[in-house]
This record gives C-alpha cells, sequence and structure tokens, in this order.
C-alpha cells in the first residue's frame, strides 16, 4: 500500500520529529509513504479569519499536490477535520473543483484514524514504562470522530499506564487564531488544562494535534512541571524501536 505524506504546517515547522515518527511507523506496517513537495497549509488561518477567497487559493494547492495520491495520511485531526468539513464548502457549486474535492476529503485520513480503522491495526507491538495521560484535541474528536483509535493504541503499548486526563473533552485554548485573538481567555483555558495533566501525576502527555500540545506543553513548561508533551507518533515509534 502507498501513502501520501501529509506534513502540515506545524510539524514540518516546528515538530519534524513528529513526521519522521509517522513515516517510520507506516513504514514498519508495511505502507510505502512519499512526500509531494507541492504541499502546502491546509488554508486553516486564513478560513478561520475570514479570509475565504486565501484559503480557497491555497486548499486548491493541496488538492493539487495529492492528486496522484491513493491515500493521503496527517499527524493532524485538525487539519485533516479542515480538508473534511470546510474543502467541500469552500468548493461548493464550482464545477471545476467541487469533485476533485470530495475525491480529497474521501482518501484523506489522521494517523490513528488511517491505522486503526483503514489498516486494522491496534497492537503495533511497542513497549514503555510510563504513567502516561491522553489530551483529545476538539477537531479530531468534534470535527473527525476521533476518539477510540488513539486510546486503543495507547492502551495496547505494553508497559503502559494509562491514566484518565480529568474534564479531557474541554478545550485547552489554544484553537488558532482564537489564541492570539482571546489570548486572556486562551491563557485561563489552557492554565486550567495545564492544572489537570498534573492532577494526574502522569510523566507523559500524549495528544494527536501538535497545536494542542504545543500550547499546553508551553503551560507546563512555564510552570516548571516536568511532564513530557509527545505526539501519539513519536510514543509509538520510540516504544517500538526501544
Amino acid at each position: 500500500m502507498n501513502v501520501s505524506l501529509f506534513i502540515t504546517c506545524l510539524a514540518d515547522t516546528f515538530y519534524p520529529n513528529v513526521g519522521e515518527s509517522t513515516v517510520r511507523l507506516l513504514d514498519r506496517l508495511g505502507v510505502r509513504a512519499d512526500f509531494p513537495e507541492g504541499q502546502t497549509c491546509c488554508g486553516q488561518p486564513a478560513f478561520n479569519s475570514g479570509y475565504r477567497d486565501e484559503a480557497r487559493d491555497v486548499a486548491k494547492t493541496l488538492i493539487e499536490s495529492f492528486e496522484k495520491s491513493e491515500y493521503v495520511v496527517g499527524p493532524s485531526g485538525s487539519c485533516i477535520g479542515m480538508i473534511h468539513h470546510y474543502y467541500p464548502l469552500l468548493f461548493e457549486g464550482d464545477s471545476r473543483w467541487e469533485e476533485r474535492a470530495k475525491k480529497f476529503v474521501s482518501k484523506s485520513f489522521e494517523l490513528s484514524q488511517f491505522i486503526v480503522n483503514v489498516l486494522g491495526k491496534q497492537d503495533l507491538g511497542a513497549r514503555m514504562n510510563a504513567k502516561v495521560t491522553y489530551h483529545p484535541s476538539c477537531h479530531a474528536m468534534r470535527l473527525m470522530g476521533i476518539k477510540h483509535e488513539p486510546l486503543a493504541l495507547l492502551q495496547n503499548v505494553q508497559g503502559l499506564e494509562l491514566v484518565d486526563l480529568p474534564f479531557a473533552e474541554d478545550c485547552c485554548g489554544f484553537g488558532g487564531t482564537f489564541a492570539v485573538k482571546m489570548h486572556e481567555v486562551s491563557g485561563a483555558m489552557v492554565a486550567e488544562k495545564a492544572e489537570h495533566v498534573k492532577e494526574t501525576n502522569a510523566e507523559i502527555l500524549v495528544g494527536t494535534d501538535m497545536g494542542c500540545l504545543m500550547n499546553i506543553g508551553g503551560r507546563l513548561r512555564y510552570e516548571g512541571a516536568p511532564v513530557r508533551v509527545m505526539h501519539v507518533a513519536e510514543l509509538l515509534w520510540e516504544g517500538v524501536k526501544s
């Protein structure tokens, strides 16, 4: 099976290890991943700020970049959620682009969703002796309906103690442009989320979206909390290579 990696802006710019871990995990599962170099942002920052024409232009570039791909896999429920829910809206009634957008939606998946639901894998043979808690990002959970997939992968890691995060489904306050435009509210939300993480006494906080993890991790570091923050791809790859 062949897939194309959609790296996403945050992983490409700040967290390349997430992309590397994703490709290595897929390779271990017998999936060959390529990287279309024409890919760019999904358009979410522009769309959320009301710049729909600009978001549409960016979306066209992304659709064209992955036109020949069998599957598109990204380590972000937020970016894949943008594609699934808003690309059909952006191109509604456009005879040239609407069908192309729908085809792109049908073959694009968030990483844990792809591994569990498409490949049918839950136990990757990973081992890690650590106490871990999981933050479900809003877009993965609410836009993509991703709830059990990351947990299924984590629950099958040998030696891992998975503890519930209090009020796990509460937003961390990131929300992309929301954290900039409503920074005081965002700051209060992430402070509350960090307190709940500390309540678990977990050694590692894991999630599926680097936007959320960057936000929560930044607050934890500010408070001096010794909690390691990892994308699910990083944790699984570290677990299988050891």
